[in-house]
């Protein structure tokens, strides 16, 4: 599995892809929090704290993970190399969890430049350190997990179609409706009670929970849940396609 884990890191790292993920996603961040005039921008705001990063980042992953996991399974049908993956001494489960973690460590590198902007806060705050470290790391965690949710999402959808268009665009929509869409029916007050429980399904209700540093094993356990199921979806696919 280990074999297959580097391999696909380093795939990441010979091609533009995942240079370009992680250059679209810092510069975006950094043009909405430090110089574009808006409600995430720390210095317009004036407020010491990273919110503005954490409901950013969303809207990026719905566009930039996809981009990233559309080729997982697409690009082994396209070519026929999943044929020579099925050959390998490597279990599905095993396939399936070396290309997860790789786009997971491919996130995680784009995020470690943020850190910086930790830095920044922390000595910009009046008094200096006014910045609620707790709450932010926590943010971090809320953030990883909701990468690993789309993640898990664009890999089940990229072991259905051999295009990798279609698996982009497929699991952007997916992501999209899982985050908002259950917001949406949630707006309509003739639902009452059953309204606020179908608004427990989205991805957004638990992400911004855990966005504001309240760490909830409710919400964790919902993340682990979507990406069980994802990625458990992934491994029916393969079982199918190797009969």
């Amino acid at each position: 599995m280990f074999s297959l884990y580097f391999k696909e890191i380093k795939s990441w790292l010979s091609s533009l892809t995942g240079y370009i993920f992680i250059i679209v996603f810092l510069a975006a961040t950094s043009l909405f929090l430090w110089f574009f005039p808006n409600i995430n921008n720390v210095l317009y705001t004036r407020l010491a704290d990273l919110q503005g990063l954490f409901s950013l980042s969303r809207f990026l992953f719905l566009l930039l993970i996809p981009a990233i996991t559309m080729r997982s399974f697409a690009e082994e049908q396209r070519t026929g190399t999943i044929e020579l993956l099925f050959t390998k001494p490597l279990s599905d489960n095993q396939i399936i969890l070396a290309k997860f973690l790789s786009s997971l460590t491919l996130l995680v590198i784009a995020l470690i430049p943020t850190l910086i902007y930790i830095v920044s806060v922390w000595l910009l705050g009046n008094p200096q350190g006014n910045l609620d470290m707790g709450s932010t790391w926590g943010s971090y965690l809320g953030l990883i997990l909701l990468g690993s949710a789309f993640i898990s999402i664009g890999i089940f959808v990229s072991s259905l179609t051999s295009n990798q268009i279609v698996a982009f665009l497929l699991s952007a929509a997916i992501c999209f409706l899982l985050t908002f869409a259950f917001e949406y029916v949630y707006s309509f007050e003739f639902l009452g009670n059953f309204g606020y429980f179908i608004k427990t399904i989205g991805i957004d209700h638990h992400y911004s929970a855990i966005s504001k540093g309240v760490i909830d094993s409710r919400d964790i356990l919902y993340f682990l849940s979507v990406i069980f199921i994802f990625l458990f979806g992934t491994k029916a696919v393969l079982m199918k396609k190797r009969w």
